[in-house]
């Protein structure tokens, strides 16, 4: 049986169940982000009790495939938490700011009284993660991992992020391939993404499964858009991702210096996940391209901002500047703090850099949104809004379908996830033109039975 509870018709929560042989077998544990009743979702208990949960896997380590974790361990998960070695360190940077960003904003709004909950509680704590951490058990990249006689598992370099894989999980010889998040080719920073040559069962995400990446080159959108804004006089805050986003627009201001195309502008880095993501980076050398010396000389053109104190005296100073803080979507994090000072900057520019969920500020701002609730309160929008297209770490639709053309056959079944319902039928279309394959779309909580056990 296969089991969908999360990521099905949303981008948000992986949570793909598997029975057979009496093991359940959980692939990815992701928290649910952006719309409120996506995120309300997270209060809720599994169909299935956590205790009955033998193993989890995970593709990555982005908290909407792992965040989850240290509530599962919460309800009775005891089981162990497989990923690759750079997984389980980005898992645990990630669980970590979660746990603490939670804590923080449940004290704020208890203190401020904002909440409608009195108390406010955070979904899980710090103890809750470390409890979590005591679970991880790092895999070889490629080799095979046997979870009992009639079932194994293999995790395959698949981009996207530092120790992002898919998964092949063979029950009985059939075989059954997640996709996981794809990366992209030629990415500045990641080698290319293996494809599966096989796949009986055929999980693949659509985040971008209706569109193309922009074919100009993300350099030059990136000077053209720090252009405008310096040319005003102004500050550029851009809201990212700590993982690999933040290290990508590092890489490529350092490629901007060294062209001599930003002149003096300081470049700033305000996250403390994204600091620690570096140290990942320089740990786990054989995941990506840089050398060592590349890694320092790109370190080196970028401030890293330490305490709170540094980040509210860099809000409060007025000389044109570039941040990079997290979070990606806008969720949570210190550019929030940029943004009380900034929204409503006309000099100013809020670049947005990667895939916006529904429900989020980040969306909110990609779609002209006039005011911004923050901590309760509602900031006008006056900077501009910049959308930079070209960095997303996800395959687009010629993506993934190329990441399939290595499968001798049609799988059985292919169920189409991770995306909202756009992406999704225009993967499933391209799926059809360009191999006549037929998909499935499935909706949250959906159950299907395949026969993995006779």
């Amino acid at each position: 049986m296969i089991k969908f509870l999360g990521a099905a018709g949303t981008v948000t929560g992986s949570k793909h169940l598997t029975t057979a042989f009496g093991k359940n077998i959980l692939i990815d544990c992701g928290l649910f982000q952006g719309l409120k009743e996506l995120r309300l979702l997270n209060w809720e208990p599994l169909s299935i009790p956590a205790s009955e949960i033998d193993i989890v896997l995970l593709t990555h380590g982005h908290l909407d495939h792992t965040g989850y974790l240290p509530k599962l361990v919460k309800e009775g998960f005891k089981g162990r938490i497989l990923g690759t070695a750079p997984t389980l360190q980005i898992t645990e940077i990630i669980l970590s700011d979660s746990a603490k960003i939670q804590e923080e904003d449940t004290a704020r709004a208890n203190r401020m009284r904002y909440s409608k909950h009195h108390p406010a509680l955070p979904l899980y704590g710090l103890d809750d993660v470390d409890d979590a951490l005591k679970l991880f058990q790092p895999v070889p990249l490629a080799e095979w991992y046997h979870i009992s006689q009639n079932i194994r598992c293999r995790f395959r370099y698949n981009g996207h992020i530092i120790g992002a894989t898919f998964i092949e999980l063979e029950i009985d010889g059939k075989l059954l391939v997640f996709s996981g998040d794809v990366g992209r080719i030629n990415d500045p920073l990641l080698h290319d993404p293996e494809r599966p040559e096989r796949a009986d069962i055929l999980f693949i995400e659509a985040t971008y499964g209706n569109r193309l990446h922009a074919s100009e080159p993300p350099l030059d959108a990136l000077a053209e858009i720090i252009k405008r804004c310096t040319d005003k006089r102004g500050t550029v805050i851009i809201p990212s991702f700590s993982v690999e986003r933040t290290q990508l627009l590092m890489y490529l201001f350092w490629q901007l210096k060294k062209e001599g195309k930003l002149g003096s502008v300081p470049i700033y880095m305000d996250s403390p996940m994204g600091r620690s993501v570096l140290e990942v980076f320089n740990q786990n050398r054989d995941w990506h391209k840089l050398s060592s010396r590349d890694y320092t000389d790109m370190c080196s053109e970028v401030t890293c901002v330490g305490s709170m104190n540094d980040t509210l005296k860099l809000a409060n100073d007025k000389h044109p500047k570039i941040i990079i803080a997290g979070s990606g979507m806008a969720a949570g994090g210190r550019v929030l703090t940029y943004f009380t000072k900034y929204l409503g900057d006309h000099n100013a520019t809020i670049m947005l850099a990667g895939f916006q969920a529904e429900g989020t500020r980040g969306r909110a701002l990609l779609e002209g949104a006039r005011e911004i609730r923050l901590y309760g309160k509602y900031f006008t929008v006056r900077a501009s809004i910049e959308n930079l297209e070209g960095l997303s770490g996800h395959a687009d639709q010629n993506g993934l379908s190329d990441w399939v053309s290595n499968l001798p056959y049609q799988p059985e079944r292919i169920f189409i996830v991770h995306a909202e319902n756009d992406g999704a039928v225009g993967l499933q279309s391209k799926l059809k033109e360009e191999y006549g394959w037929q998909s499935e779309i499935p909706a949250l909580n959906d159950q299907t039975e395949v026969p993995l056990d006779l």
